[in-house]
């Protein structure tokens, strides 16, 4: 509805409402002076409202990259109102915080845009950031989940003791951002997050890797190494994929942590281990202790605290939060103005099983937005295995980044006919991004 700016909010009722509601509402005029700021807008700012007005909405609402894509510019300039870009407010001596906003002009009684209103709405997980002071990592897990928020709920208590941690979940959900959440809340925040890959080390440096060697311990050893153990003295080490360990490593593992102690390869004299250990799996550990897989003593000492992530699969719910701040993410890094995802492909989206969990939306979003021309994602820019409905479910598979890249812009090539100079304009990349994207398959095809 088309109001002047000089009654808004002029009448105590509407005052009173504006004041109340639960999602942050602010006015700028066209020189974007803050002219009314709700309770909502300014605890979300860290700011008094009445200290907001007569102050730039830059200066109250500082946003990341505010002058590139500022919502309420584009707003005002294409006399329009826009609905759900999401945006990170930047805050002083405060988290950042990832918002979804909505905007419209204000017009005055002759018809001219006077101003704009701007709606937004916390994104950061049910104000879990400003509960978990300097938590940005849980800004890209935000959930509506009951059972993963009531995680999130008790993750400061876990984080404040010194215990082992077991997180447990598929490929994909996280496991790395709630160790890193744990590691920022607890009394070690302030020292160093170590993650080592189980999986992907050599069995034969492993060791080495872990404890370090001294000089001499083999030929190459010139000189002592710190293992990822004394890399994370005061700090917390993430053993991710512990279930990739070999068996002979456990039992030093298994060490480490009952005698906070260890050994580096080739020394003598034992080094204390003044380290908070979180230990992450996709697999089933439990039957691995049965098969004789896994040592009983080591995943019991693991399992002090055990955390199971729920798959994307079983929070559906979560899917257009996550996509909304996969898209936010995507304005910023590609030169496009993609405002929001069709009904349409957003049921594709719902239907789908995610066996890769959030790490695969966030692949197909990526790859939704290099296609997409317009300001609304399609299901013609979904992937192929997405176009078809929930019918394409059987034949979805987790891809990776370098797969979805391919197929975008072999996609785009075939669409101008081989013309890989027009293809290039259409993905807003260089030829030579196109040649390494393309590589060795696309001289075989």
């Amino acid at each position: 509805m088309k109001r002047p700016l000089e009654t808004f909010p002029g009448d105590d009722t509407c005052a009173f409402a504006l004041e109340n509601v639960a999602d942050a509402v602010f006015a700028v005029d066209r020189d974007f002076i803050v002219r009314y700021c709700n309770l909502a807008a300014g605890e979300i700012a860290r700011t008094d409202p009445a200290e907001a007005v007569g102050r730039t909405c830059r200066e109250v609402f500082g946003v990341t990259n505010c002058r590139t894509v500022c919502v309420l510019r584009q707003c005002m300039e294409e006399a329009r109102p826009i609905a759900n870009r999401i945006v990170t407010l930047k805050r002083a001596n405060c988290p950042d915080v990832p918002v979804c906003v909505s905007v419209a002009p204000i017009w005055a009684t002759g018809g001219t845009v006077v101003g704009g209103v701007q709606v937004f709405r916390d994104l950061s997980g049910g104000g879990f950031v400003s509960r978990l002071a300097g938590l940005q990592p849980l800004d890209d897990f935000g959930t509506r989940d009951a059972h993963l928020s009531e995680i999130v709920r008790m993750l400061p208590q876990i984080a404040q003791s010194d215990s082992t941690v077991l997180l447990l979940g598929e490929s994909g959900t996280g496991k790395e951002v709630f160790a890193r959440a744990i590691h920022k809340l607890s009394q070690r925040g302030g020292g160093p997050f170590v993650a080592v890959n189980c999986g992907a080390l050599p069995e034969q440096l492993m060791e080495s890797e872990l404890f370090g060697y001294k000089s001499g311990a083999f030929t190459d050893a010139r000189k002592d190494k710190p293992g990822r153990f004394a890399l994370a003295d005061s700090g917390t080490l993430l053993l991710d994929e512990i279930g990739d360990l070999p068996y002979a490593m456990q039992a030093k593992i298994l060490r480490a942590l009952q005698e906070r102690s260890y050994e580096p390869l080739g020394g003598v004299e034992t080094v204390p281990a003044d380290v908070r250990v979180i230990a992450a799996t996709n697999r089933d550990l439990g039957r691995m202790v049965a098969e004789g897989k896994f040592r009983q003593d080591l995943y019991y000492r693991l399992s002090v605290v055990v955390i199971r992530i729920p798959p994307l699969r079983e929070r559906p719910g979560d899917v257009p939060l996550l996509v909304e701040r996969v898209l936010g993410r995507c304005r910023m890094a590609v030169t496009k103005t993609i405002e929001s995802v069709s009904p349409e492909a957003m049921e594709r989206l719902l239907a789908h099983d995610y066996p890769g969990n959030i790490r695969e939306l966030e692949n197909i979003i990526e790859y939704a937005a290099i296609l997409c021309q317009g300001r609304v994602i399609e299901p013609c820019h979904l992937p192929e295995h997405l176009r078809g409905g929930a019918s394409g479910r059987a034949c979805a598979r987790a891809r990776t980044m370098a797969e979805i890249r391919f197929q975008a812009a072999r996609e785009a090539v075939d669409r101008h006919s081989g013309n890989r100079n027009a293809a290039c304009r259409e993905l807003g990349i260089s030829k030579d991004t196109l040649r390494r994207i393309l590589g060795r398959r696309d001289e075989d095809a």
